[in-house]
């Protein structure tokens, strides 16, 4: 028998797999609690940095560096523009063998209103999982690696995708995340995402326009097309756009829409006399959420810590570049003004608030608690996050 054929139960020694609940472990939670605590200080100056010197996607130079030197100093292993010029990753081994915890850090801004997507919490949050998972391995002696990723350019440049391109994510067994988003009350949810394709559309006029060729009016028509077909798609699905001279960016859900949407635009180009190209780019899925990891941490959290929208169902008008792999994106909630949602002025002061980053160190522990590399247990555990992901996969297609 090949070792990629072993399962656990195989080894007599090895107890039958986790139920529900098995992985909260107080003195595991213990040792990240104490750990987390004891960066308090150090993780609100490194946030407060991130978010003073906002970066655009593939641009996070500042933030590679403030990153990386953090890390490098924690004891981690650190290789810099790790692929993409921005990119890094930090990784930590203890003993021999053991299971692979994957954790990504985002470190991007948005044009003209800087961290107001909170990407300076994803980016410590994700450095206080991997330190604390670092504290637990040591104090309890558990064999495994840690990798966390430095990922730019989630605000429409897709980083995480062109990384999972070059197999950056394959030696990780699970990955783990979270993001922020509006309050007023503070707790967390795993709900899901929307997918999104990137359609680009040129029409072109012919060397006679006085001819009834007109690539304006295809636009306007084409603009009409699709504001009708918005009324005949499901509520969760989106479409987007806008003129820029010659780009439209819709965001949709399904490829079935994108097929709908493309026919809008041939439609209006025969009704207008033009010539259409119409080029499908960049895609995205939704986030699936793993049920086994999902319902550890729903668990961990509600015994440790509180509140739980634990509503995976439903679909959240936003999409994000995180890969399908077994893995955990929750959200947590955040003090907001009132309409100060993400990508909006008013969230920026509440990216950077105390009472947001003691929020974003709850849902930290809570992960790393998940993520944790235990012994046996957690060994059970990997082969159950696998066997959702699969199920996952087949009943989504």
């Amino acid at each position: 028998m090949s070792d990629t054929d072993w399962r656990p139960e195989d080894d007599p020694k090895i107890r039958p797999p986790l139920h529900e609940g098995e992985v909260y472990r107080p003195d595991i939670l213990n040792i990240i609690e104490t750990s987390i605590d004891g960066l308090n200080i150090e993780l609100r100056a490194l946030s407060l940095d991130i978010h003073d010197h906002p970066e655009l996607m593939f641009e996070e130079k500042y933030a590679h560096d403030a990153y990386t030197a953090f890390m490098e100093k924690r004891g981690f292993t650190v290789t810099r523009n790790h692929h993409l010029e921005t990119a890094w990753v930090a990784t930590y081994t203890h003993g021999q063998g053991g299971r692979v915890l994957g954790v990504n850090s985002e470190m991007d801004a948005l044009p003209g209103i800087g961290h107001a997507c909170g990407h300076n919490f994803i980016g410590i949050s994700g450095v206080a999982v991997a330190l604390a998972a670092k504290a637990a391995m040591e104090n309890l002696n558990i064999d495994g690696k840690v990798i966390l990723l430095g990922t730019p350019a989630e605000e429409g440049g897709l980083g995480k995708v062109l990384l999972y391109e070059n197999g950056v994510y394959d030696e990780m067994d699970v990955c783990l995340m979270c993001h922020p988003g509006p309050g007023p009350r503070h707790s967390i949810d795993l709900n899901s995402s929307l997918a999104i394709s990137h359609i680009t559309v040129d029409a072109h006029t012919g060397l006679n326009p006085w001819e009834g060729q007109n690539a304006l009016d295809a636009a306007v028509l084409a603009y009409n097309n699709v504001s009708l077909l918005r009324q005949q798609i499901k509520p969760t699905h989106r479409v987007q756009g806008v003129f820029e001279g010659k780009y439209w960016n819709p965001e949709v859900r399904m490829e079935d829409t994108s097929k709908r949407v493309i026919a809008c635009f041939e439609g209006a180009a025969i009704a207008s006399g033009c010539k259409v190209k119409v080029t499908v780019g960049s895609t995205c899925n939704e986030i699936r959420q793993n049920k086994a990891l999902g319902d550890e941490l729903a668990d961990v959290f509600l015994k440790r810590y509180g509140a739980m929208d634990d509503d995976r169902d439903t679909m959240m008008g936003a999409s994000t570049d995180f890969v399908i792999m077994p893995g955990l994106h929750p959200s947590f909630s955040i003090p907001t003004v009132l309409g100060g949602g993400n990508h909006t002025p008013g969230f920026i002061e509440a990216a950077r608030s105390e009472v947001s980053h003691d929020a974003c160190l709850v849902v930290s522990k809570a992960l790393a608690a998940v993520g944790v590399l235990a012994d046996e247990t957690f060994l059970w555990n990997v082969f159950r996050v696998k066997d959702t992901f699969e199920e996952d996969k087949k009943q989504r297609g």
